[in-house]
């Protein structure tokens, strides 16, 4: 039974986020380049000895979440230090990719809070990365969601032609008259005996 149930790898768990006051103007971003994403809810609990016997006690639900990348100037790196510094609310989506269910939703947690630190290494021989900590308030909450085509093709590259995307995209790799790659193609072409040219005739 164990063999049927996919095992989780660490590539296929991401991060999304957006600023609680751009929820009706724009999707959840994608964090650029992460290299860590750790998820840690959990209850403190405890045991007071009485002459009755032990009485056990839990604390209410505390989650820390801390996402390493590569540091970048995306909308939403940025976005991470409007949070700190201007002590902006955020929403936050941890997505499974290589979960659904059968309507074809991912699964994921949401969470709600401001970032609470956001360390920056720039060692000279290295790239510069940031590790940002945030301390949940809202949530863990699991569910399901939808991503559109453009959320879907960041985490998955699918090979597109150069030409106008005609309609919605398919993505399946003939968008823009392309030809995905197979592994029958290995070995395969011939001599292109003319270089592209523009509509003009001149060479590019």
């Amino acid at each position: 039974m164990a063999q049927d149930i996919p095992a989780l790898q660490g590539i296929d768990v991401v991060l999304y986020a957006r600023k609680l006051s751009a929820a009706k103007t724009e999707p959840g971003h994608l964090v650029p380049y992460q290299t860590s994403l750790s998820f840690d809810p959990q209850r403190d609990s405890d045991n007071t000895v009485t002459k009755s016997g032990s009485v056990a006690t839990t604390s209410s639900l505390e989650t820390d979440l801390e996402v390493e990348f590569v540091n970048n100037w995306s909308e939403i790196a940025d976005q991470l230090y409007d949070s700190l510094f201007d002590q902006e609310e955020m929403e936050f989506w941890i997505i499974y990719r290589k979960r659904k269910n059968t309507a074809g939703k991912y699964f994921a947690f949401y969470m709600r809070r401001k970032v609470t630190e956001d360390s920056n290494d720039n060692d000279p021989d290295d790239v510069s990365s940031r590790d940002t900590t945030i301390t949940v308030d809202y949530g863990p909450v699991r569910g399901w969601t939808e991503l559109s085509n453009e959320q879907e093709s960041q985490l998955a590259y699918i090979f597109r032609g150069v030409g106008v995307i005609e309609g919605a995209a398919k993505d399946d790799g003939t968008d823009g008259n392309g030809q995905a790659w197979s592994n029958t193609d290995n070995g395969v072409g011939i001599e292109a005996t003319d270089a592209p040219s523009d509509k003009t005739g001149g060479q590019k």
